[in-house]
């Protein structure tokens, strides 16, 4: 019978009478195709096509979340980056004083409208991402030049609202688009509707969080652990989560970075900025990123003197243009440029009643600096040993300052070394102590501590002297603070300035910003006194003759009065953070009379 078409088949009339079994197809007998076989390969078919779904789904959930988190990953690292960046210029307390807020800003204004940015972009959002990154070296570098006229109450926060702010919402925008596509739909509606939000910013703080350590610990070892490296790097990241056609747009800034960026730590960008600095009469001779901040060695061509600078603060200065000249040939230290380093010194005049020769002594300096007092006592023949928390800090002080050889380096944190000791009976105790630490225009808060000083004490030998320097702000509660709390541990103390006070620039600033020193004993029925100095203690030195013997005494009545009554413990900390702010922002001003804008802006 000739076969009927399908379309013949399907005009055919529907009754009993005209309708015919289907023909069943001849099976070869000699095929292994039996009915089971048949069902067998309909339940893979089957299987196959449910497990490509699900496989489809999976790999889309991936992709949703691993965006998200790459995105995240990446704002979490350049929020330290960009305070890092900005701590040469304004200080790391200033520059962190809006980063808080602006960042909560740009979080909210990200997470809430990023449909709306969505629809006012011709094209995808994450796109625009790598341009924004790529752009920001260049617009730090410029604004970094305006740092004076903004200052460092509002510096930080035009230079984040131009550059990271961008960067985080425009981020936080793509990662709330990305998830909207993330199923949960095995979540209650009201944990599903928070779920994205809250687990992004409970990602992004922990990735905040360790990979803020990770930065901390390896910065300054390669190109890439240095703020522009990284800043490098993060565009590069960028680049390759978005590449688009929109990179067009940053070859401008990316011949400025790669060619006119004096913050490149690269050889070319230092020749070219010290071009720049010798028209105002300075020289940078080294610079390097560090644990503290970012070090480098200055020097004034006009006036003849060297700084170490870390971020916008001086750790010390010598005057070179002394060195091996006239009277001071031959001389084993150099002058200091800052009188309370010598001041330090006169931990050796302090009288008490059973003197230790020099040549049997033995000295613990917290804190190095250039070196000028651990260079003096080496000179004395003291034993010295020298506690330092960065070693680049020591690199440059053996470097490019007169820091003598035959000393004991200890590069460690201070308060875990000096526990250390102080828990060993065993271990060496000490004829003088001298602590000398400050950075930044505040204190570091866990080497004033009750529990630090008691180390102290116990490394001290009963007829030992201590000195510590403390720079602060006589204007503020800190400096009473500080020494109500060293006075807690040492029985006998006095106190003394570096320069008088001046009313007239008091009441013009509001600040008494100063180095004092306190001498301390543990002698408690014993006043402090001096001794009168001998040639030998001047080391031939001017700067010695005028500032070695303490003259501008503080009282108690000198400390302004107020509830910040006391003394500092460990868990109590809190006490001095809330001044560093303002104590810091007046250090800021206080550098910028010291040195030219030019210098701190051209790190």
């Amino acid at each position: 019978m000739a076969p009927k078409s399908r379309r013949a088949a399907g005009n055919a009339p529907r009754s009993p009478a005209n309708t015919k079994p289907a023909a069943i197809p001849d099976i070869d007998p000699n095929s292994s195709f039996t009915p089971e076989s048949f069902e067998r390969e309909l339940k893979a078919l089957a299987a196959k096509a449910k497990e490509e779904t699900w496989t489809k789904v999976a790999a889309e959930q991936a992709s949703v979340y691993l965006r998200a988190i790459a995105l995240l990953t990446l704002i979490a690292v350049y929020c330290k980056v960009s305070q890092l960046s900005l701590s040469p210029v304004y200080g790391s307390i200033p520059s962190s004083r809006w980063h808080s807020k602006l960042l909560m800003a740009a979080i909210f204004t990200g997470w809430s409208s990023n449909l709306f940015i969505g629809r006012i972009l011709p094209f995808k959002p994450a796109l625009l991402l790598p341009v924004i990154a790529i752009y920001i070296p260049t617009v730090q570098f410029f604004l970094f030049k305006i740092s004076g006229p903004m200052t460092a109450y509002w510096g930080p926060l035009v230079t984040e609202a131009l550059t990271l702010f961008p960067l985080v919402t425009l981020s936080v925008a793509c990662v709330a688009t990305y998830l909207d596509g993330a199923d949960l739909s095995f979540l209650p509606a009201w944990a599903a509707d928070a779920a994205p939000g809250l687990g992004s910013y409970a990602y992004y703080k922990a990735a905040e969080s360790l990979f803020g350590k990770l930065i901390d610990g390896y910065i300054g070892k390669s190109f890439f652990n240095t703020r522009l490296g990284m800043q490098v790097a993060l565009a590069g990241s960028y680049t390759l989560f978005a590449p688009s056609k929109l990179l067009l747009f940053t070859i401008p800034a990316l011949l400025h970075t790669a060619v006119l960026n004096t913050h490149v730590p690269t050889p070319m960008a230092l020749a070219s900025l010290n071009t720049t600095l010798a028209n105002a009469g300075w020289m940078i001779l080294d610079r390097q990123e560090s644990v503290t901040g970012y070090i480098s060695v200055i020097e004034s061509i006009t006036d003849g003197f060297r700084v170490v600078r870390c971020d916008h603060s001086l750790l010390g200065g010598e005057w070179v243009k002394f060195l091996g000249k006239g009277q001071f040939k031959g001389n084993q230290v150099a002058e200091p440029i800052y009188g309370v380093f010598a001041m330090l010194e006169a931990v050796r005049l302090v009288e008490v009643p059973q003197p230790v020769p020099d040549n049997k002594a033995k000295a613990l300096v917290i804190g190095l600096g250039i070196g000028t007092t651990p260079a003096a006592l080496v000179a004395h023949g003291i034993d010295t040993t020298v506690v330092e928390i960065d070693p680049v800090v020591h690199q440059f002080a053996s470097q490019y300052f007169q820091l003598p050889k035959n000393h004991t380096a200890v590069i460690e944190d201070a308060v875990a070394y000096t526990a250390r000791l102080a828990a060993d009976e065993g271990q060496q105790r000490f004829d003088y102590v001298i602590h000398d630490v400050f950075t930044g225009g505040a204190e570091p808060i866990p080497l004033f501590t009750l529990e630090f000083l008691q180390n102290l004490h116990t490394l001290l030998r009963p007829g030992g002297v201590v000195a510590i320097n403390y720079a602060g702000d006589f204007a503020l509660p800190p400096p009473k603070i500080v020494v109500q709390t060293i006075k807690k541990v040492f029985p006998s103390c006095r106190t003394f300035r570096e320069h008088p006070r001046v009313e007239e620039d008091v009441e013009k600033s509001g600040q008494d910003f100063i180095n004092m020193v306190i001498f301390c004993t543990k002698l408690g029925d014993r006043p402090v006194s001096f001794r009168n100095p001998t040639a030998r203690d001047m080391l031939n030195s001017p700067s010695r003759e005028a500032f070695l013997l303490p003259k501008y005494e503080v009282l108690d009545t000198d400390f302004i009065a107020g509830e910040e009554d006391g003394v500092l413990r460990s868990n109590e900390t809190q006490k001095l953070v809330k001044w560093h702010e303002t104590s810091a922002l007046g250090h800021w001003t206080v550098m910028r009379t010291v040195l030219p804008s030019v210098v701190w802006e051209a790190w």
